[in-house]
């Protein structure tokens, strides 16, 4: 089982960095398999969390870089920072939300926001997640 779990937080891990993968398939069979949703759902959000953190920063690094060579990328952080600078660190709370989390999150490390204030309300919103996803995971069992 603890392959399972170490499987679970590497997907969950690799899923809130750039690489394109989803971890809510991971979850919800290791949810559904064990009949039970706290420990995958803090294994699933730990290994997500410290997957944003690199994320996060990642953009403090690399921020500048990436909106002057990406012009793509470059509208999607412009809207980012935007949104970040009018409602600070708790909009990344949409830190899982595909395409738009990460650039939030990377906006985020190159914006220099308060990193303790950052994690927080990332955490809080890929928790909300992985809870309703386990949820619906132990509902479909019956």
């Amino acid at each position: 089982m603890i392959w399972a779990y170490l499987g679970l937080f590497a997907v969950s891990f690799a899923a809130a960095t750039v690489l394109p993968l989803s971890s809510e398939a991971a979850l919800a069979a290791l949810v559904a398999s064990q009949q039970a949703w706290l420990a995958p759902v803090a294994v699933a959000t730990l290994g997500n969390v410290i997957g944003s953190a690199t994320t996060f920063w990642l953009g403090g690094r690399a921020g500048g870089y990436a909106s002057s060579h990406q012009p793509r990328l470059a509208a999607r952080m412009d809207r980012a920072s935007r949104m970040l600078r009018r409602w600070g660190s708790p909009v990344l709370a949409l830190a899982w939300v595909p395409v738009i989390g990460d650039v939030l999150v990377g906006v985020a490390g190159a914006l220099r926001m308060p990193w303790p204030s950052a994690l927080l309300w990332i955490a809080v919103g890929k928790a909300a997640r992985y809870l309703i996803i386990a949820g619906a995971a132990l509902a479909a069992l019956g």
